[in-house]
């Protein structure tokens, strides 16, 4: 019997963002919950990764590279990459100068290591899994500066060495409310998004590069009149 896969409305990034800040203002800790789903579902993934390995092979520990912008985004990352660290290598290449600190500092003192442009380019066909956590909803024009020249040097290596993306509550560069993106984008093999399904995962632009979605549940208290339709995801998780 095929699965069942659920149908979830679909928001705008202002509804999701409105739900969210009574939450934080109240020092809910949705970004450590948020990092938690990620990362179980980045477990999952290297696991499955895993099985395709041929039985009696030796295999080291696989290798993360995990992408880290100025958002939030770039925080749930990090924190991801801490409980990353109980099981593979993680590198850490931070795209901006501004960055989420406390998340930063939690992922080495945790085992990550921090590498530059070049060592991410060098080593890319030897990651197992990138996450994309380079920008968020917050932003809605095409990446930029270094975001840009980082994603524009990986996508063809990533493409070539058939490596996994996550991408962090949606692949950066796209438009969380059209999808809308130029060619400068990580496609990814999951999306990971966070509290309300995003319009611009869905449809003709955003659809393709989103791969599977995963909708981490945060219990934000989204009004039915500010959804703008339905879409049928991978799967529903609690966060």
């Amino acid at each position: 019997m095929a699965e069942t896969r659920p149908i979830v409305p679909v928001f705008p990034a202002d509804a999701i963002r409105n739900a969210e800040k009574p939450l934080l203002e109240a020092g809910e800790p949705l970004m450590r919950r948020a990092a938690a789903a990620l990362a179980a579902v980045a477990h999952a993934e290297l696991a499955s990764d895993a099985e395709q390995i041929p039985s009696g092979t030796h295999v080291r520990r696989p290798r993360v590279l995990v992408l880290a912008g100025p958002g939030d985004n770039g925080g749930d990352a990090l924190y991801a990459a801490v409980e990353l660290t109980e099981g593979a290598d993680v590198d850490v290449l931070l795209v901006s100068d501004r960055f989420h600190e406390a998340a930063f500092a939690a992922a080495l003192a945790a085992g990550a290591r921090r590498v530059e442009m070049s060592a991410a380019r060098d080593s890319a066909s030897e990651y197992a899994l990138i996450l994309d956590g380079i920008v968020g909803i917050g932003a809605s024009a095409a990446l930029r500066g270094t975001s840009r020249e980082v994603v524009r040097v990986l996508r063809p290596l990533v493409a070539s060495a058939g490596t996994s993306v996550i991408a962090v509550d949606l692949p950066s560069g796209v438009d969380p409310d059209t999808g809308a993106h130029d060619d400068v984008v990580l496609p990814a093999s999951v999306t990971v998004t966070f509290g309300g399904m995003k319009a611009g995962l869905v449809g003709e632009d955003g659809a393709p590069v989103a791969g599977r979605v995963i909708l981490v549940d945060l219990g934000l208290d989204l009004l039915p009149d500010a959804g703008v339709g339905t879409a049928q995801i991978s799967a529903v998780v609690s966060g």
